[in-house]
């Protein structure tokens, strides 16, 4: 057996792995250590309240939020990018405003603005000449501070959609829409069963990144009173002070909901991957098995051929 030139460099690279993994190990044990240790975490009252009933309600009102204004968003988004793309300047300009505004302005301010409407607009009413007023409403209690939310995450939501969709769209070949009208396919249709279809490809990634980002953003509500689960964690410690442990219990409950979107957001890249590349990404549990089984694999083939 013939020994290999570069097996001292291979042995110095084990070693300097394996010190660099054991200061990190050290590292998060001691920090994991500091985390139990410190009794200003509050940890028996973090148990106490993870499933407080005021905190699980915060927590479905904030999933509920995020379902409908995402809706919103990606419905009125994919019409504000259809209309973008239109070459129509009448649809093409206001559109671009209606992006331009809300994506340039800061969601908290979007969000106090909706909040108080009825300083702008006091009264909604519908009046039909020879016949008088059908429809009248006072724009304070139209705007509930709900209702405030919704238009402001759905608003601000739909300008970056429109965004992510617009450029999804324009990665399409431009040869397969002139083949289509070649065909005499409307314009509609060639949005329906060409370009979004192959447009959701390059969709999904930032839509679903945008979506993560839309549940964090709804804790701005909070300010106008919405009880969602930044709301009902701060109504708990301002009244027993235990602040650090209630605002743990939040953030425990952010990262599961993040969680469980960034896997569905996995599955479904997957999904529309299929048949564009040779091999999709791994799951966590092939990543997993492959990782055990490459640390009981014999040390010749760990190390890439014989020594």
């Amino acid at each position: 057996m013939r020994a290999r030139p570069d097996l001292p460099l291979r042995r110095a690279h084990r070693i300097g792995e394996t010190l660099a993994t054991l200061a990190v190990a050290a590292l998060g044990v001691a920090f994991v250590i500091w985390c139990a240790t410190n009794e200003g975490f509050g940890w028996q009252y973090v148990g106490e309240y993870l499933f407080a009933p005021g905190i699980l309600v915060g927590l479905g009102n904030t999933l509920l939020l995020t379902v409908e204004s995402a809706a919103i968003g990606l419905v009125l988004g994919t019409l504000i990018a259809v209309m973008r793309l239109s070459p129509i300047r009448a649809l093409a300009v206001p559109a671009w405003f209606f992006a331009l505004f809300f994506r340039g302005t800061p969601l908290l301010v979007q969000v106090i603005f909706w909040y108080n409407l009825a300083v702008l607009i006091p009264r909604v009413e519908l009046a039909i000449p020879g016949i008088g007023t059908v429809f009248h409403a006072d724009v304070n209690a139209m705007i509930t501070p709900l209702t405030a939310a919704l238009l402001a995450l759905g608003l601000n939501e739909a300008a970056y959609m429109s965004e992510i969709i617009r450029g999804g769209i324009l990665g399409v070949d431009r040869g397969q829409v002139d083949a289509a009208k070649s065909l005499g396919m409307r314009p509609g249709r060639i949005l329906q069963r060409i370009l979004l279809p192959q447009a959701m490809r390059t969709i999904i990634p930032p839509m679903g990144n945008e979506i993560i980002g839309l549940l964090k953003a709804t804790s701005l509500v909070s300010v106008i009173a919405v009880s969602d689960l930044l709301f009902a964690a701060q109504a708990i410690y301002s009244q027993n002070l235990r602040i650090i442990p209630l605002l743990i219990v939040a953030s425990i409950w952010y990262l599961v909901a993040t969680t469980v979107m960034s896997i569905g957001q996995f599955y479904l890249e997957r999904y529309y991957a299929r048949g564009t590349t040779r091999t999709t990404a791994p799951t966590f549990r092939q990543v997993l098995t492959s990782s055990i089984a490459r640390f009981h694999a014999p040390q010749a083939t760990r190390n890439g051929g014989d020594l």
